[in-house]
Parts: C-alpha cells; structure tokens; sequence
C-alpha cells in the first residue's frame, strides 16, 4: 500500500524536476535571434495570407458556376 503512495507521488515529484531543469536551461533570445523568429512568423502569415486569397479567388468563380449567379 505505501508503494503506491509513493508511486503515486513520484509522478508530481519528477513532473516538477523536469520543469524546472528545463527552465534553468532555457535563456532567452537575443536580439538577432529575435529578429530572425519575427521574419520567419511574418513570411508564414504572408503566405499563408496568399494562401487563402488564392483558395478564395479559385472558390469564387466555381461556386458561381455550380450555384447559378442569378
């Protein structure tokens, strides 16, 4: 019965030493680094942007055939 408990109560225990061993080694990015993740974030919305304006460009004229512009 103990075992358990103490398995039971190993599992918070471990979660709490991997987080904190994990924040210990995280630093935070320079600005050069910083720069670089904002480029790479801007160029994904840019295309996903053209993404879904082409999708929508595509969509337009063939939901007019399939419906019927009246």
């Amino acid at each position: 019965m103990s075992s358990q408990v103490a398995d039971i109560a190993e599992i918070p225990r471990k979660f709490i030493k991997d987080g904190t061993q994990f924040m210990n080694r995280c630093t935070k990015p320079d600005q050069k680094e910083y720069a670089q993740i904002c480029r790479a974030v801007a160029v994904g919305f840019v295309i996903m942007g053209f993404i879904g304006y082409f999708v929508k460009l595509i969509h337009i004229p063939i939901n007019n055939i399939l419906v019927g512009g009246s």
